[in-house]
C-alpha cells in the first residue's frame, strides 16, 4: 500500500554561503522557513523540487522535507529539519551568532 502525502517543503543549501534555503512560491529561495512554499499536492511538489534543482548556480542539494502547516508558515516535522534551520552546531557562527555581543 502507498503512503499518503504529507506536506513537503523544497530545502537546499545555497551554493556559496552554505546557509539552509526554501523555495518560496514565487521560486525564489529565502533563509526563513516562515517563508517557504508549503506544497500539499504530490505532482506539484515533484515539479517544484525538479524547478529548484535547475538552479545549480544558487543551490545545492535540494530535496523534499516534511512540513505542516504552522500559525507563521511552514514548521518542521522532524528533528533534522529543526536542527538544519537553525544554523551550524557550533554556537559562534551563521543565526546563532546573531544577538551575540563581542563576537
Amino acid at each position: 500500500m502507498a503512503r499518503a502525502f504529507t506536506p513537503k517543503v523544497v530545502t537546499a543549501n545555497a551554493l556559496i554561503e552554505g546557509d539552509v534555503i526554501y523555495l518560496t512560491d514565487a521560486g525564489t529561495w529565502t533563509r526563513e522557513l516562515s517563508q517557504a512554499a508549503l506544497l500539499t499536492d504530490e505532482a506539484d511538489a515533484q515539479l517544484r523540487l525538479l524547478e529548484a534543482e535547475q538552479k545549480p548556480g544558487e543551490a545545492v542539494g535540494a530535496y523534499l522535507a516534511d512540513a505542516i502547516a504552522g500559525p507563521f508558515g511552514p514548521e518542521p516535522t522532524h528533528f533534522r529539519e529543526e536542527f538544519r534551520r537553525t544554523g551550524p552546531s557550533n554556537y559562534f557562527h551563521g543565526k546563532q551568532a546573531e544577538g551575540v555581543s563581542g563576537h
